[in-house]
């Protein structure tokens, strides 16, 4: 049976990466039409420097993510301190409702989202963009900081205070260096979940203002090209460096060894 659950992983796995490995190494294809054999060619990187609307959009899509990740993580994170840490009529709701906002279908949360920002004067450009994507992201910080807040021994927090510490102290001292990890790593949820946000974007760009899945949904629709998979390997070649970058210095077993 052991044997079996390996050989279904690595089908799994090869499944999943498969279709990635061969977008990234097409980016690298002289042929336009991925024609056989494969030849190797830097022409569609050559090209994305010069294709200007691919790389504002993208450009646009790492701020929004950015920004996204920051504005997230601050409300999220408290959020989940309020939660964890106090007692207070409609908690057990406001739990419940951290839910609805990731199974509910995007397309269904667009839609509501652009009558509703029509609706309240909004409107639609980069910070329709912004409070979507927020909006979106700050349920999934909330989760993941909140599952980190249950691996934290209250103890070590009260035997600060017992010490002398104030309870502020206290918490930014001991409970905030071991809540980093599931910090950083809702910052990275929360990036990667605007970064990859279509259905949203698509409602609430305007013509001017695109991010790069719209943008790419676009020039797919008129002709696909190998540059976008050049900028797609760049993305990507980008988030596992930040994925190893965490990896390596967040070192979450840490958190278990100072327990």
């Amino acid at each position: 049976m052991t044997h079996l659950g390996r050989i279904y992983l690595f089908v799994m796995l090869l499944f999943l990466y498969t279709p990635i490995v061969v977008m990234m190494a097409m980016g690298f294809n002289e042929s336009s039409l991925y024609e056989m054999p494969f030849s190797f060619s830097t022409r569609w990187y050559e090209a994305l420097y010069d294709n200007t609307p691919l790389l504002t959009s993208g450009l646009n899509s790492i701020i929004i993510a950015v920004i996204t990740a920051v504005i997230a993580t601050s409300l999220g994170t408290m959020a989940a301190v309020a939660l964890e840490r106090r007692t207070f009529r409609g908690k057990s709701l406001l739990q419940l409702l951290l839910l609805p906002p990731i199974a509910i279908p995007w397309l269904i949360t667009g839609t509501a989202m652009l009558v509703f920002f029509y609706w309240s004067g909004i409107g639609r450009g980069m910070h329709a963009l912004l409070i979507g994507h927020v909006a979106l992201a700050i349920p999934y910080v909330v989760l993941v900081v909140g599952t980190g807040f249950k691996t934290i021994r209250v103890d070590l927090e009260e035997a600060a205070m017992s010490l002398g510490s104030t309870p502020l102290h206290a918490f930014f001292s001991v409970t905030l260096p071991l809540l980093y990890p599931s910090i950083i790593g809702a910052a990275l949820f929360a990036f990667a979940v605007s970064l990859d946000q279509f259905v949203i974007s698509y409602f609430l760009a305007t013509p001017g203002y695109t991010t790069l899945p719209v943008q790419i949904y676009s020039a797919i629709r008129k002709g696909f090209t190998p540059e976008i998979n050049a900028i797609s390997t760049l993305l990507l070649l980008g988030s596992m460096a930040a994925i190893l970058i965490f990896a390596r210095f967040a070192k979450p077993g840490d958190v278990s060894d100072k327990r």
